[in-house]
C-alpha cells in the first residue's frame, strides 16, 4: 500500500506541474492580448497634413530708420522794404505754382514815384532834343566862322550831357518800375507752403522772410545706416519706406552722405520719395519718423510655410513625420521671412516631411494621422510586403 502511494506522488506532481504551466500560459496569453488591446487603443493625437521644404528665391533687405524731410526749401522774402502788406493769398499747406502771387504790398507810394520818374525822363528827353538841335546848328556854322571853337565845343558838350541825363532818368524810371513790380510777392518755384510769417497790415523790412516753400513738393528720407552696412548701398538702390502715419512710399537712393558721425558711426543716406499709386501723399509729411527697407537683390533659400514653425522658449522647431506616423521635434535656425514663408538656415534636411500646420499642439513622439499619407508618405517595406500578400 505504501509502495502504491510512493508511485502515485510523482504522477500527481507531474499533473500539478502541467496544470500550473497551462495556467501560466493562459495568463501570458491574456496579458499579451491586453497589451495588444492597449496598443491598439492608442489614438493619433492629431490629423495633420505634411509638406516638404521648398527652394525659393528670397529678397535681401537692409532695414534702417530715419526722418522724412523736405528735398529743398525756398525762402520767399521781399525786396520792397518799408511797405505795408495789404493782402496774403496763401496759407501753410497750400500748393502753389511757379510765378503765382502769394502776397501784395501797398503800391500807392511807388506808383507816384514811377509817375515822377516818368516825368523826369520826359523832361530829360526834351532837353536832350533841344541840345541836339543846338549842336547840329553849331556844326553847320563851324565852317563859316560865325561861332568860335569854344562856343561850338559848348554846344557839343551840352548835347552829350543831355543824352547822359536821359539815360540816368530812364534808369531811374526802370528802377521805380521794378520796385512797383516787387509789391507782388511771387512763388519762385512750384511747391507747398511750409511756413508763413506774412501778416496783413505789417510793414515789412527789406529782405524779411514771408514764406517758406517746399520746392516741387518733393520729400526725401534721410536714413541712418551704420558704416559697416554703407558699402552695400549705391545710388539708385530702391527702398520701401513706411512713415509713422502708416503711409507707404517708394524710394530710390539719390546720394550717400560723405561723412560718418563719429559718435553713432552712422551715415545719412538720402532717398528720394514718391507716393505709391492710390496712396495718400499728404499723410507723409516733413519731420515724420519713418522706417524702411532697402532692396539688395535676392538669393536662393530653403523655405517652409510659416504655420509649420513652432517657437518655444525662444527657440524655433518643426515636427518631422516619421514612416511610423510618429513625429520628431527638430530644432532649426531661421533666417528671412517673406510672403508667408520662412528661411531655414540649419537643422532641417531638404527631403524631410514636416507637419504643415497645427504643430504647436504636438509633442515629440506623438502619433498623428496624416491626411495625405497615401499620396505623399512613402510606404515602408513591411507595408509593401503586406500589400503584395493581399
Amino acid at each position: 500500500m505504501n509502495d502504491m502511494k510512493t508511485r502515485l506522488n510523482p504522477a500527481a506532481a507531474a499533473a500539478a506541474l502541467c496544470i500550473a504551466a497551462a495556467a501560466g500560459l493562459a495568463l501570458w496569453a491574456s496579458a499579451s492580448r491586453a497589451a495588444d488591446d492597449k496598443k491598439a487603443a492608442v489614438k493619433p493625437a492629431l490629423t495633420v497634413s505634411t509638406v516638404l521644404p521648398q527652394r525659393a528665391s528670397l529678397p535681401i533687405k537692409l532695414a534702417a530708420n530715419g526722418n522724412i524731410a523736405a528735398w529743398q526749401e525756398a525762402s520767399v522774402g521781399t525786396e520792397a522794404g518799408g511797405l505795408r502788406l495789404t493782402e496774403v493769398r496763401v496759407n501753410v499747406g497750400d500748393r502753389v505754382a511757379k510765378g503765382q502771387v502769394l502776397a501784395t504790398f501797398s503800391s500807392d507810394t511807388l506808383r507816384a514815384e514811377v509817375a515822377q520818374a516818368r516825368a523826369s525822363l520826359g523832361e530829360a528827353e526834351a532837353n536832350a532834343a533841344n541840345a541836339a538841335a543846338d549842336a547840329e546848328r553849331a556844326r553847320s556854322l563851324q565852317a563859316t566862322g560865325a561861332l568860335s571853337a569854344s562856343q561850338i565845343n559848348q554846344y557839343l558838350t551840352a548835347e552829350k550831357t543831355a543824352k547822359a541825363r536821359v539815360e540816368a532818368a530812364r534808369a531811374q524810371f526802370r528802377a521805380q518800375e521794378v520796385r512797383l513790380n516787387q509789391t507782388a510777392v511771387l512763388a519762385p518755384d512750384s511747391g507747398i507752403i511750409s511756413a508763413r510769417a506774412a501778416t496783413v497790415g505789417a510793414v515789412v523790412a527789406n529782405g524779411a522772410e514771408l514764406f517758406r516753400l517746399i520746392r516741387q513738393g518733393r520729400l526725401e528720407w534721410r536714413a541712418e545706416v551704420t558704416s559697416t552696412e554703407l558699402g552695400r548701398l549705391t545710388p539708385g538702390t530702391t527702398a520701401m519706406v513706411t512713415a509713422a502715419s502708416g503711409a507707404r512710399l517708394a524710394g530710390r537712393v539719390r546720394t550717400i552722405g560723405p561723412t560718418v558721425d563719429p559718435q553713432t558711426r552712422a551715415a545719412l543716406v538720402y532717398v528720394d520719395l514718391a507716393s505709391l499709386p492710390g496712396a495718400a501723399s499728404g499723410s507723409a509729411r516733413a519731420g515724420m519718423f519713418a522706417r524702411g527697407e532697402f532692396d539688395l537683390g535676392a538669393t536662393p533659400a530653403l523655405t517652409i510655410p510659416q504655420p509649420a514653425l513652432v517657437v518655444r522658449d525662444g527657440f524655433s522647431y518643426v515636427y518631422r513625420v516619421n514612416p511610423d506616423n510618429r513625429v520628431s521635434q527638430l530644432k532649426i535656425q531661421t533666417g528671412r521671412f517673406d510672403a508667408g514663408r520662412v528661411e531655414v538656415t540649419s537643422g532641417l534636411a531638404a527631403d524631410a516631411r514636416i507637419v504643415a500646420a497645427g504643430a504647436g499642439f504636438l509633442n515629440d513622439g506623438d502619433l498623428v494621422r496624416v491626411s495625405d499619407s497615401e499620396a505623399k508618405v512613402p510606404a515602408t517595406p513591411a507595408s509593401r510586403a503586406s500589400a503584395a500578400t493581399k
